[in-house]
């Protein structure tokens, strides 16, 4: 492995091998730049060399990569010796490094027509290390990450989707390479988007009939392109079937629980907790709890309940990332699940500081310190 020092690398280069942070935290794939934005964070954050095998070219040069059929997950041992500070630049380095893959991803689809599966499922593989390590601080920064207008709308609502699915199939306890096709799935659900236009989509006026009707064709454009690229049949049913509801008033077939795949009943229950939750051109976000609230509503049964209560015990009803006014007049964010019961996670109390130095966090419960509301970020002034 080499070391580069950031100030000696090409701007926006292409390495020809995997480019890391340390022994196993990824940065970039070949097929992504070495973006000036990501060397400036990285100095930011006083980080001043990657390692890779490769070298820095001009153009994008393929690796040859594992089979995510024999893939195995091994837990990255980078965060275990770091404190929360540290732990939040990390995970923000991966949101923005992982965000800037699927943006080059969905680029390359459009421009070029050409999709891998084994490199896809290479990078998604990262992503699930990631979660399993912690998707505490995963989930915080995609929160931290949010715009008030996102006009990214694919991008964003892949990538997100992508996390809390794989945060449901992991909680679901999915074998390595069932969850690697699920956040494969997942990453490249409305891929069929990208053959409608944009406006489409990102239209904050109402749509005609004819738009409404071309809109609902993206499943279908989705299961197809995946199926031309030889995906795995069952990723691209997951597509196909990610608008079917439990009680068959889904589109675009209409079917009835027990014909809708396991990845499809996840990404359903993944991609609407993230579109409530999420600010869209047409539409200001509810916050989290709201979102969950919705979903534990399932009304008219629409979401399958075993999918609904991972999400609900993997962030909790106030989930992680919340923004919250305390009981005690304190404001908050939620950083962790109680276990126990999932209307009481654990907060970190802004402005105060254990005796050690460390942030404070406590635990909410019905006796004790509760959570009174969600808190807006114009709020609490971020």
């Amino acid at each position: 492995m080499k070391n580069y020092t950031l100030g000696n690398i090409p701007p926006d280069s292409y390495f020809s091998k995997t480019v890391y942070l340390d022994s196993q935290f990824i940065l970039v794939t070949p097929e992504m730049s070495f973006s000036s934005e990501l060397a400036k964070s990285l100095a930011d954050w006083e980080f001043r060399e990657v390692f890779s095998e490769g070298e820095p070219c001009e153009d994008f040069v393929a690796e040859t990569l594992a089979s995510a059929d024999e893939a195995e997950l091994t837990a990255p041992n980078f965060l275990s010796t770091m404190n929360d500070a540290e732990k939040i630049k990390q995970a923000e380095i991966f949101y923005n490094s992982f965000y800037k893959y699927v943006e080059t991803l969905f680029t390359h689809v459009t421009i070029k027509n050409e999709l891998d599966f084994k490199s896809v499922a290479e990078k998604v593989k990262t992503l699930c290390d990631m979660v399993r390590e912690d998707r505490r601080f995963l989930m915080r920064v995609q929160k931290n990450n949010e715009g008030p207008e996102d006009q990214s709308y694919l991008i964003s609502h892949s990538v997100r989707s992508t996390i809390i699915a794989v945060i449901i199939g992991t909680y679901l306890k999915l074998p390595v390479h069932r969850l690697i096709e699920l956040g494969v799935a997942a990453l490249l659900h409305e891929i069929g988007m990208i053959k409608l236009p944009p406006q489409l989509y990102l239209s904050n006026r109402p749509l005609s009939s004819q738009e409404r009707k071309a809109i609902l064709t993206h499943p279908v454009l989705s299961f197809n392109m995946l199926k031309s690229f030889d995906f795995p049949l069952v990723i691209s049913l997951a597509a196909l079937e990610h608008h079917e509801r439990e009680n068959g008033a889904g589109y675009p077939q209409k079917l009835t629980s027990e014909k809708i795949s396991l990845y499809a009943k996840i990404i359903a229950v993944a991609c609407s907790y993230e579109a409530l939750s999420s600010n869209r051109p047409h539409k200001e976000a509810k916050d989290g709890y709201t979102g969950m609230l919705e979903l534990l509503k399932n009304e008219g049964k629409q979401y399958d309940e075993t999918a609904v209560r991972a999400l609900v015990f993997s962030l909790s009803i106030y989930p992680i990332g919340l923004y919250v006014l305390l009981s005690s007049g304190k404001k908050g964010q939620v950083v962790d699940v109680n276990p126990e019961n999932p209307r009481y996670p654990i907060v970190q109390i802004f402005g105060e500081l254990t005796p050690d130095g460390k942030n404070k966090t406590m635990e909410t419960s019905p006796s004790g310190l509760s959570i009174v509301r969600p808190l807006t970020r114009e709020e609490i002034g971020t």
